[in-house]
């Protein structure tokens, strides 16, 4: 079910780090996002994380291959809930963003026409109104 999940924990000595599974769409049961989307939610997602209040512990955010969700790694040891106000105020940042996408030029960017705002926008939303708002103990731990 869409949410947002720890996925695994990885440790290397004292280095603790989360990656979390932000499930935008049911795997084999709705459409996948599609690229262009997913594409522009990873360069708003990592623009808005890499200048938040958490961009210390910013390891990673990008698309899963499956094209379901994103991940998104963290220096520490969290659980889901320690983040869901990270999740929802970066989700929240691409759901209301007007302006240029971050990195779309040739320069920074090795498919930089491959983006579409209005798509990734509306996907926001969805994950903002369906998931994040009122998140339920059952969307934040993967289910049996």
């Amino acid at each position: 079910m869409p949410g947002l999940y720890v996925s695994r924990r990885d440790a290397k000595g004292d280095c603790v780090t989360t990656t979390f599974d932000l499930r935008i769409t049911a795997p084999n049961r709705e459409p996948v996002v599609d690229t262009p989307a997913l594409h522009t939610i990873e360069h708003l997602a990592a623009t808005y994380l890499r200048n938040s209040e958490k961009k210390d512990d910013v390891i990673y955010f990008g698309p899963m291959g499956c094209r379901t969700g994103c991940y998104l790694i963290l220096a520490g040891d969290y659980e889901s809930k320690d983040v869901v106000g990270l999740v929802r105020d970066t989700f929240s940042f691409i759901a209301d963003y007007e302006r240029e996408i971050p990195g779309a030029a040739a320069k920074d960017c090795g498919n930089y026409l491959d983006m579409n705002l209005g798509m990734a926008k509306y996907l926001a939303k969805k994950f903002l109104n369906e998931v994040l708002y009122d998140i339920k103990p059952d969307r934040l731990v993967y289910p049996e």
